[in-house]
């Protein structure tokens, strides 16, 4: 079984549970669209994440208080926040989310494994203004009514892709914020080519392009803001930074144009 499929198996149980318990508030706020930030913005943009621990890295920074860390990530200039809500494996909470909501004026996005639209009216409700949609963990038929379904509560979707096919659904969708990830999620191995290879196929006039997994130094965010890559998701590297704001400031390069 791979991570993705360990994952998958506990997110389909936690879903049903949740199918049972939860009970949708309609929320009162409008969203923040983080398409339309990034859009406006001529360096690469940071959407720095709030994460406790992972399959692949283990245990990384337990102690974190979302909050606070947010408002360094805002300081800093960072451009959104992704906060993981996934318990058993990333160590998040739903909590983590409102309480990053409450302290920043930046898109916050959810991260997790989404699987049904209670897990959107939830996100929703915390104040997320983005949601994940994972390719690679939907049918295709899942796929497009999670989308939509998101957008019609004018929630942005990030939809994370990882190879040509995974591309072409994405594209099929309309996607326009689509999250190149540079790790296999079946094997936990990072390659920067992904994004490299991939972005050739976007127009990235109209769509927002986010390269995910490996960005740990200034040379690979230049790297895919070089082949137009408009943001990047940094986690485990801010989560164990001494100086957050400096690490985070350092990958903050010029959005290049070279196809």
């Amino acid at each position: 079984m791979t991570f993705l499929e360990r994952i998958l198996k506990e997110k389909r149980t936690e879903v049903a549970t949740l199918k049972q318990t939860y009970r949708h508030t309609a929320a009162q706020r409008k969203p923040i669209s983080l398409y339309e930030r990034f859009q406006q913005k001529e360096q690469l943009q940071i959407i720095a994440e709030i994460k406790r621990a992972s399959p692949s890295k283990g245990v990384i920074n337990p102690d974190v208080v979302p909050a606070d860390q947010a408002r360094i990530y805002e300081t800093a200039g960072a451009g959104a926040v992704s906060v993981l809500t996934d318990t058993p494996f990333f160590k998040g909470t739903m909590d983590d989310l409102a309480a990053v909501r409450e302290a920043v004026d930046l898109p916050v996005l959810n991260k997790d494994f989404i699987l049904d639209e209670i897990q959107i009216d939830r996100a929703a409700d915390y104040g997320a203004d983005v949601i994940l949609l994972i390719v690679a963990a939907l049918e295709n038929d899942r796929l497009q009514n999670l989308y939509q379904y998101a957008k019609s509560k004018e929630l942005d979707v990030l939809v994370e892709v990882h190879n040509e096919e995974e591309l072409e659904q994405a594209q099929a969708l309309g996607a326009n914020i689509i999250g190149i990830n540079n790790r296999n999620l079946k094997t936990f191995e990072v390659d920067l080519g992904v994004t490299e290879r991939l972005i050739k196929k976007i127009n990235t006039t109209n769509t927002l392009v986010i390269s995910e997994s490996g960005m740990a130094v200034p040379a690979n965010a230049e790297r895919v803001a070089r082949v137009g890559a408009k943001g990047i998701l940094v986690g485990e590297t801010l989560m164990r930074a001494s100086d957050i704001a400096t690490a985070l400031q350092s990958l903050q390069v010029s959005v290049g144009a070279e196809r």
